[in-house]
Protein backbone atom coordinates (compact mmCIF):
# COMPACT_ATOMS: atom_id res chain seq x y z
CA UNK A 1 0.00 0.00 0.00
CA UNK A 2 1.62 3.55 -0.92
CA UNK A 3 2.30 5.67 2.08
CA UNK A 4 -0.82 8.00 2.82
CA UNK A 5 0.21 11.78 1.53
CA UNK A 6 -2.99 13.81 3.09
CA UNK A 7 -2.35 16.79 5.10
CA UNK A 8 -2.86 15.33 8.64
CA UNK A 9 -0.44 12.11 7.08
CA UNK A 10 1.65 11.23 10.30
CA UNK A 11 0.13 13.73 12.19
CA UNK A 12 -1.19 12.51 15.53
CA UNK A 13 -4.51 13.27 16.94
CA UNK A 14 -5.89 12.99 20.83
CA UNK A 15 -9.71 12.61 20.54
CA UNK A 16 -11.56 12.40 23.74
CA UNK A 17 -15.66 10.35 23.34
CA UNK A 18 -14.05 8.56 19.74
CA UNK A 19 -15.24 5.53 20.17
CA UNK A 20 -18.78 6.24 18.50
CA UNK A 21 -20.48 9.89 16.91
CA UNK A 22 -19.29 12.64 16.57
CA UNK A 23 -15.67 12.04 18.14
CA UNK A 24 -15.28 8.71 16.32
CA UNK A 25 -16.08 10.41 12.33
CA UNK A 26 -13.95 13.67 13.09
CA UNK A 27 -11.06 10.31 13.76
CA UNK A 28 -12.00 8.60 10.35
CA UNK A 29 -11.75 11.78 8.70
CA UNK A 30 -7.91 11.93 9.76
CA UNK A 31 -7.82 8.70 9.11
CA UNK A 32 -8.16 8.56 5.31
CA UNK A 33 -5.31 11.22 5.39
CA UNK A 34 -2.77 8.81 7.51
CA UNK A 35 -3.11 10.21 10.66
CA UNK A 36 -2.12 8.61 14.32
CA UNK A 37 -5.90 8.33 16.25
CA UNK A 38 -5.63 8.31 19.82
CA UNK A 39 -9.03 7.05 21.09
CA UNK A 40 -9.24 8.62 24.46
CA UNK A 41 -12.54 7.17 25.50
CA UNK A 42 -14.36 4.87 28.55
CA UNK A 43 -16.34 2.33 26.24
CA UNK A 44 -14.15 -1.17 26.37
CA UNK A 45 -16.88 -2.92 26.28
CA UNK A 46 -20.07 -2.89 24.31
CA UNK A 47 -23.35 -0.48 25.90
CA UNK A 48 -26.99 -2.23 25.00
CA UNK A 49 -27.44 0.90 23.52
CA UNK A 50 -24.54 3.22 22.19
CA UNK A 51 -23.02 0.96 20.39
CA UNK A 52 -18.86 0.97 19.55
CA UNK A 53 -15.84 0.72 21.67
CA UNK A 54 -12.65 1.95 21.61
CA UNK A 55 -11.50 -1.49 20.24
CA UNK A 56 -14.05 -1.30 17.23
CA UNK A 57 -13.82 2.11 16.27
CA UNK A 58 -9.48 1.54 16.21
CA UNK A 59 -10.32 -1.39 13.72
CA UNK A 60 -12.36 1.40 11.95
CA UNK A 61 -9.44 4.01 11.65
CA UNK A 62 -6.53 1.27 10.70
CA UNK A 63 -9.80 0.23 7.82
CA UNK A 64 -9.79 4.03 6.76
CA UNK A 65 -5.57 4.21 6.28
CA UNK A 66 -4.52 5.54 9.81
CA UNK A 67 -2.88 4.45 12.80
CA UNK A 68 -4.84 3.76 15.89
CA UNK A 69 -4.03 3.50 19.73
CA UNK A 70 -6.73 2.75 21.40
CA UNK A 71 -6.92 4.15 25.41
CA UNK A 72 -9.14 3.27 28.07
CA UNK A 73 -9.79 6.81 29.68
CA UNK A 74 -12.72 8.34 31.57
CA UNK A 75 -11.61 11.87 31.64
CA UNK A 76 -12.90 12.53 34.84
CA UNK A 77 -9.90 10.45 36.03
CA UNK A 78 -6.64 12.67 35.82
CA UNK A 79 -3.88 9.89 36.38
CA UNK A 80 -6.16 7.91 32.63
CA UNK A 81 -5.49 11.10 31.25
CA UNK A 82 -1.73 11.49 31.94
CA UNK A 83 -1.29 7.75 31.03
CA UNK A 84 -2.97 8.04 27.67
CA UNK A 85 -1.00 11.06 26.81
CA UNK A 86 2.46 9.21 27.46
CA UNK A 87 1.49 6.77 25.59
CA UNK A 88 0.50 8.47 22.64
CA UNK A 89 3.91 10.75 22.84
CA UNK A 90 5.88 6.89 23.23
CA UNK A 91 4.25 5.45 20.26
CA UNK A 92 3.58 8.47 17.77
CA UNK A 93 6.67 10.47 18.74
CA UNK A 94 4.51 13.65 19.95
CA UNK A 95 0.52 15.27 20.15
CA UNK A 96 -0.29 17.78 17.41
CA UNK A 97 -3.95 18.31 17.15
CA UNK A 98 -6.24 17.79 20.68
CA UNK A 99 -10.20 17.47 20.44
CA UNK A 100 -11.89 17.31 23.03
CA UNK A 101 -15.20 15.71 22.38
CA UNK A 102 -16.09 14.04 25.55
CA UNK A 103 -19.53 15.19 27.05
CA UNK A 104 -22.95 14.45 28.99
CA UNK A 105 -25.87 16.12 29.10
CA UNK A 106 -28.99 16.28 30.98
CA UNK A 107 -31.67 18.77 29.90
CA UNK A 108 -33.00 18.80 33.37
CA UNK A 109 -34.13 21.89 35.26
CA UNK A 110 -32.72 23.03 38.56
CA UNK A 111 -34.57 20.44 40.72
CA UNK A 112 -35.50 17.93 38.29
CA UNK A 113 -31.23 17.19 38.21
CA UNK A 114 -29.45 15.36 40.27
CA UNK A 115 -26.43 16.37 42.58
CA UNK A 116 -24.90 12.88 40.60
CA UNK A 117 -25.83 14.30 36.84
CA UNK A 118 -24.40 17.65 38.21
CA UNK A 119 -21.41 16.56 38.87
CA UNK A 120 -21.14 14.30 35.82
CA UNK A 121 -21.66 16.97 33.42
CA UNK A 122 -19.02 19.58 35.08
CA UNK A 123 -16.34 16.82 35.39
CA UNK A 124 -16.39 15.66 32.17
CA UNK A 125 -17.41 18.72 30.14
CA UNK A 126 -15.40 21.95 31.60
CA UNK A 127 -12.99 19.74 34.14
CA UNK A 128 -12.37 17.01 31.93
CA UNK A 129 -11.78 19.46 28.48
CA UNK A 130 -9.39 21.92 30.68
CA UNK A 131 -7.35 18.57 32.33
CA UNK A 132 -7.08 16.94 29.11
CA UNK A 133 -5.89 19.97 27.12
CA UNK A 134 -3.82 20.92 30.17
CA UNK A 135 -1.94 17.03 29.32
CA UNK A 136 -1.63 17.81 25.77
CA UNK A 137 -0.27 21.42 25.81
CA UNK A 138 3.47 20.63 26.61
CA UNK A 139 3.76 18.38 23.60
CA UNK A 140 1.04 20.65 21.56
CA UNK A 141 3.76 23.73 21.60
CA UNK A 142 5.91 21.29 19.75
CA UNK A 143 4.08 20.45 16.83
CA UNK A 144 3.98 22.52 13.77
CA UNK A 145 0.75 22.03 13.60
CA UNK A 146 -0.79 22.46 17.17
CA UNK A 147 -4.35 22.85 17.63
CA UNK A 148 -7.25 22.06 20.34
CA UNK A 149 -10.77 22.04 19.06
CA UNK A 150 -13.00 21.84 21.65
CA UNK A 151 -16.96 20.59 20.26
CA UNK A 152 -18.93 23.44 22.34
CA UNK A 153 -20.78 26.10 21.54
CA UNK A 154 -20.45 29.93 21.21
CA UNK A 155 -21.03 31.78 24.29
CA UNK A 156 -25.00 33.26 23.55
CA UNK A 157 -25.65 34.93 26.91
CA UNK A 158 -29.53 34.97 26.12
CA UNK A 159 -31.38 33.42 29.05
CA UNK A 160 -33.38 31.12 27.08
CA UNK A 161 -30.50 29.13 27.20
CA UNK A 162 -29.77 28.16 30.16
CA UNK A 163 -33.52 28.39 31.80
CA UNK A 164 -34.26 25.14 31.00
CA UNK A 165 -31.10 23.02 32.00
CA UNK A 166 -29.14 25.39 33.67
CA UNK A 167 -26.34 22.88 34.57
CA UNK A 168 -25.48 21.46 30.93
CA UNK A 169 -25.43 24.83 30.03
CA UNK A 170 -22.79 25.58 32.45
CA UNK A 171 -20.95 22.69 31.96
CA UNK A 172 -20.94 23.07 27.99
CA UNK A 173 -20.11 27.14 28.29
CA UNK A 174 -16.70 26.14 30.61
CA UNK A 175 -15.62 24.01 27.39
CA UNK A 176 -16.19 27.40 25.44
CA UNK A 177 -14.86 29.73 28.43
CA UNK A 178 -11.44 27.26 27.91
CA UNK A 179 -11.44 28.33 24.24
CA UNK A 180 -11.62 32.05 25.32
CA UNK A 181 -8.88 31.76 27.33
CA UNK A 182 -6.36 29.68 26.68
CA UNK A 183 -6.47 30.96 23.04
CA UNK A 184 -5.21 34.39 24.44
CA UNK A 185 -2.62 32.26 26.97
CA UNK A 186 -1.04 30.13 23.66
CA UNK A 187 -1.28 32.54 21.31
CA UNK A 188 1.25 32.34 18.68
CA UNK A 189 2.23 28.76 19.89
CA UNK A 190 -1.72 26.67 19.65
CA UNK A 191 -4.62 27.16 17.58
CA UNK A 192 -7.78 26.78 20.01
CA UNK A 193 -11.19 26.84 18.73
CA UNK A 194 -14.48 25.76 19.33
CA UNK A 195 -16.79 23.90 16.71
CA UNK A 196 -20.72 23.76 17.23
CA UNK A 197 -23.41 22.49 14.61
CA UNK A 198 -25.83 24.45 13.39
CA UNK A 199 -28.32 21.95 13.52
CA UNK A 200 -28.96 18.91 15.31
CA UNK A 201 -26.34 15.81 14.43
CA UNK A 202 -27.65 12.42 14.38
CA UNK A 203 -25.90 10.15 16.87
CA UNK A 204 -27.04 7.45 18.74
CA UNK A 205 -27.41 9.70 22.08
CA UNK A 206 -29.30 11.99 19.95
CA UNK A 207 -31.34 9.18 19.39
CA UNK A 208 -31.80 8.39 22.99
CA UNK A 209 -32.53 11.79 23.36
CA UNK A 210 -34.87 12.80 20.91
CA UNK A 211 -36.80 9.42 20.39
CA UNK A 212 -37.33 8.06 17.17
CA UNK A 213 -38.47 9.73 14.37
CA UNK A 214 -35.47 12.55 15.31
CA UNK A 215 -33.24 11.17 12.54
CA UNK A 216 -35.19 13.20 9.75
CA UNK A 217 -34.54 16.55 11.25
CA UNK A 218 -31.04 16.04 11.69
CA UNK A 219 -27.83 16.04 9.82
CA UNK A 220 -25.01 13.14 9.31
CA UNK A 221 -21.91 13.54 11.36
CA UNK A 222 -20.17 13.92 7.80
CA UNK A 223 -20.74 17.85 8.36
CA UNK A 224 -18.72 18.41 11.70
CA UNK A 225 -16.26 15.62 10.41
CA UNK A 226 -15.47 18.31 7.41
CA UNK A 227 -15.89 20.88 8.95
CA UNK A 228 -13.14 20.14 11.90
CA UNK A 229 -10.75 19.18 9.01
CA UNK A 230 -11.50 22.61 7.41
CA UNK A 231 -9.87 23.51 10.71
CA UNK A 232 -7.23 21.55 11.11
CA UNK A 233 -5.82 23.23 8.32
CA UNK A 234 -5.52 26.45 9.39
CA UNK A 235 -2.60 28.24 10.47
CA UNK A 236 -1.77 28.22 14.28
CA UNK A 237 -2.76 32.27 13.78
CA UNK A 238 -6.34 30.99 13.43
CA UNK A 239 -7.29 31.00 16.95
CA UNK A 240 -10.02 32.01 19.65
CA UNK A 241 -12.81 31.50 16.89
CA UNK A 242 -16.33 29.58 17.96
CA UNK A 243 -16.92 28.14 14.50
CA UNK A 244 -20.16 26.98 13.14
CA UNK A 245 -20.08 24.03 10.90
CA UNK A 246 -21.94 25.00 8.06
CA UNK A 247 -20.08 28.58 8.13
CA UNK A 248 -17.10 27.42 7.62
CA UNK A 249 -17.95 24.63 5.17
CA UNK A 250 -19.53 27.79 2.94
CA UNK A 251 -16.25 29.65 3.12
CA UNK A 252 -14.63 26.51 1.86
CA UNK A 253 -16.78 26.82 -1.06
CA UNK A 254 -19.55 23.80 0.05
CA UNK A 255 -22.78 24.73 -1.53
CA UNK A 256 -24.74 21.63 -1.49
CA UNK A 257 -25.65 21.05 2.14
CA UNK A 258 -28.26 18.36 1.28
CA UNK A 259 -25.74 15.50 1.09
CA UNK A 260 -25.37 16.61 4.70
CA UNK A 261 -29.39 15.76 5.44
CA UNK A 262 -30.62 12.30 6.84
CA UNK A 263 -33.20 12.95 4.57
CA UNK A 264 -33.19 15.87 1.83
CA UNK A 265 -35.20 18.18 1.92
CA UNK A 266 -36.69 17.92 5.85
CA UNK A 267 -36.97 20.78 7.91
CA UNK A 268 -33.54 20.40 10.14
CA UNK A 269 -33.68 21.15 14.25
CA UNK A 270 -31.65 23.95 14.99
CA UNK A 271 -28.95 23.26 17.58
CA UNK A 272 -28.88 24.73 21.19
CA UNK A 273 -27.77 27.64 22.09
CA UNK A 274 -27.70 29.61 18.76
CA UNK A 275 -30.70 32.10 18.73
CA UNK A 276 -32.58 30.51 15.92
CA UNK A 277 -34.35 29.32 18.80
CA UNK A 278 -36.78 26.17 19.02
CA UNK A 279 -39.34 28.72 19.94
CA UNK A 280 -38.98 30.19 16.44
CA UNK A 281 -38.85 27.06 14.87
CA UNK A 282 -42.16 25.91 16.80
CA UNK A 283 -44.29 29.15 15.67
CA UNK A 284 -42.88 28.41 11.84
CA UNK A 285 -43.82 24.94 11.93
CA UNK A 286 -47.07 25.72 13.52
CA UNK A 287 -48.11 28.55 10.87
CA UNK A 288 -47.18 26.17 8.28
CA UNK A 289 -49.82 23.64 9.78
CA UNK A 290 -52.32 26.62 9.88
CA UNK A 291 -53.12 25.29 13.10
CA UNK A 292 -57.06 27.19 14.17
CA UNK A 293 -56.97 28.46 17.74
CA UNK A 294 -58.91 26.53 20.28
CA UNK A 295 -62.63 28.42 20.49
CA UNK A 296 -62.52 29.22 24.31
CA UNK A 297 -64.86 27.02 26.35
CA UNK A 298 -67.04 29.02 29.45
CA UNK A 299 -65.22 27.75 32.80
CA UNK A 300 -67.18 24.89 33.75
CA UNK A 301 -67.82 24.31 37.59
CA UNK A 302 -65.11 22.14 39.49
CA UNK A 303 -66.89 18.63 39.36
CA UNK A 304 -67.37 18.86 35.69
CA UNK A 305 -64.25 19.90 34.39
CA UNK A 306 -64.13 17.64 31.69
CA UNK A 307 -65.17 19.02 28.37
CA UNK A 308 -63.69 20.18 24.93
CA UNK A 309 -60.84 20.13 23.24
CA UNK A 310 -58.61 17.43 25.93
CA UNK A 311 -61.73 14.99 26.56
CA UNK A 312 -61.67 14.84 22.97
CA UNK A 313 -58.75 13.96 22.58
CA UNK A 314 -58.20 11.60 25.08
CA UNK A 315 -61.59 9.81 24.02
CA UNK A 316 -59.66 9.11 20.63
CA UNK A 317 -56.73 8.13 22.33
CA UNK A 318 -58.91 5.47 24.41
CA UNK A 319 -60.47 4.19 21.35
CA UNK A 320 -56.92 3.54 20.22
CA UNK A 321 -55.78 1.72 22.68
CA UNK A 322 -55.06 -1.99 22.19
CA UNK A 323 -53.64 -4.90 24.21
CA UNK A 324 -50.53 -4.52 21.70
CA UNK A 325 -50.04 -0.77 22.53
CA UNK A 326 -50.64 -1.75 26.54
CA UNK A 327 -47.81 -4.67 25.99
CA UNK A 328 -45.32 -2.95 23.58
CA UNK A 329 -45.32 0.36 26.13
CA UNK A 330 -45.93 -0.66 30.11
CA UNK A 331 -46.37 2.83 31.83
CA UNK A 332 -48.53 4.95 33.42
CA UNK A 333 -48.78 9.18 32.03
CA UNK A 334 -50.04 11.61 33.99
CA UNK A 335 -50.78 15.38 32.22
CA UNK A 336 -50.77 18.27 34.55
CA UNK A 337 -52.61 20.56 32.28
CA UNK A 338 -52.77 24.42 32.59
CA UNK A 339 -55.58 26.93 31.09
CA UNK A 340 -58.73 26.00 29.37
CA UNK A 341 -60.08 22.13 30.22
CA UNK A 342 -57.23 21.60 32.64
CA UNK A 343 -56.45 20.08 35.14
CA UNK A 344 -54.65 16.16 36.07
CA UNK A 345 -55.61 13.77 33.45
CA UNK A 346 -53.92 10.02 33.26
CA UNK A 347 -53.09 7.49 30.53
CA UNK A 348 -52.41 4.33 31.53
CA UNK A 349 -50.40 1.45 29.40
CA UNK A 350 -49.89 -0.91 31.90
CA UNK A 351 -53.19 -1.93 33.35
CA UNK A 352 -54.80 -4.61 31.16
CA UNK A 353 -56.58 -3.35 28.02
CA UNK A 354 -55.22 0.57 29.01
CA UNK A 355 -57.20 3.15 30.46
CA UNK A 356 -57.20 6.97 30.12
CA UNK A 357 -59.43 9.13 32.36
CA UNK A 358 -59.76 13.03 34.64
CA UNK A 359 -57.79 12.98 37.80
CA UNK A 360 -54.48 10.92 38.93
CA UNK A 361 -54.02 7.56 37.98
CA UNK A 362 -54.82 4.81 40.39
CA UNK A 363 -50.96 4.02 40.29
CA UNK A 364 -47.82 6.09 40.87
CA UNK A 365 -47.34 7.22 36.92
CA UNK A 366 -43.69 6.94 35.88
CA UNK A 367 -43.98 10.21 33.89
CA UNK A 368 -45.42 13.25 34.50
CA UNK A 369 -45.71 15.48 31.37
CA UNK A 370 -46.36 19.19 32.12
CA UNK A 371 -47.98 21.45 29.67
CA UNK A 372 -50.72 24.02 28.14
CA UNK A 373 -54.11 22.33 27.27
CA UNK A 374 -53.54 24.09 23.81
CA UNK A 375 -50.36 22.55 23.96
CA UNK A 376 -51.25 19.08 24.45
CA UNK A 377 -53.98 19.67 21.91
CA UNK A 378 -51.63 20.33 19.19
CA UNK A 379 -48.61 17.29 20.65
CA UNK A 380 -51.50 14.61 20.38
CA UNK A 381 -52.64 15.77 16.88
CA UNK A 382 -48.90 16.24 15.37
CA UNK A 383 -48.88 19.96 15.13
CA UNK A 384 -46.27 20.43 17.82
CA UNK A 385 -43.57 17.52 17.69
CA UNK A 386 -42.95 16.55 21.82
CA UNK A 387 -39.12 17.34 20.82
CA UNK A 388 -39.27 21.14 19.91
CA UNK A 389 -42.03 21.29 22.62
CA UNK A 390 -39.72 20.01 25.36
CA UNK A 391 -36.36 21.79 24.40
CA UNK A 392 -38.66 25.52 23.65
CA UNK A 393 -39.81 24.98 27.42
CA UNK A 394 -43.46 24.04 26.50
CA UNK A 395 -43.18 20.51 27.98
CA UNK A 396 -41.68 19.85 30.89
CA UNK A 397 -41.65 16.28 31.83
CA UNK A 398 -40.52 14.54 35.05
CA UNK A 399 -39.72 10.53 35.48
CA UNK A 400 -38.50 7.90 33.24
CA UNK A 401 -37.33 9.60 30.31
CA UNK A 402 -37.00 6.28 28.01
CA UNK A 403 -40.57 5.66 28.53
CA UNK A 404 -41.42 9.34 27.15
CA UNK A 405 -40.06 8.60 24.29
CA UNK A 406 -42.00 5.71 24.01
CA UNK A 407 -45.38 8.08 24.24
CA UNK A 408 -43.62 9.45 21.30
CA UNK A 409 -43.53 7.09 19.18
CA UNK A 410 -47.68 5.86 20.34
CA UNK A 411 -48.27 9.83 19.07
CA UNK A 412 -46.73 9.14 15.47
CA UNK A 413 -49.00 5.75 15.16
CA UNK A 414 -52.20 7.98 16.73
CA UNK A 415 -51.78 11.20 14.81
CA UNK A 416 -53.37 10.04 11.72
CA UNK A 417 -56.85 9.60 13.86
CA UNK A 418 -56.41 12.76 15.29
Amino acid sequence: MLPNTGKLAGCTVFITGASRGIGKAIALKAAKDGANIVIAAKTTQAHPKLPGTIYTAAEEIEAAGGKALPCAVDVRDEQQINNAVEKAVEQFGGIDILVNNASAISLTNTLETPVKRVDLMMNVNTRGTYLTSKACIPYLKKSKIAHILNLSPPLNLNPLWFKQHCAYTIAKYGMSMCVLGMAEEFKGEIAVNALWPKTAIHTAAMDMLGGSGIESQCRKVDIIADAAYSIFKKPKSFTGNFIIDENILREEGVKNFDVYAIKPGHPLLPDFFLDEHPDTIIKKVESRGAVPELKEEKPQPPPKPRSGAVEETFRIVKDSLTDDVVKATQAIYQFELSGEDGGTWFLDLKSKGGNVGYGEPSHQADVVMSMSTDDFVKMFSGKLKPTMAFMSGKLKIKGNMALAIKLEKLMNQMNARL
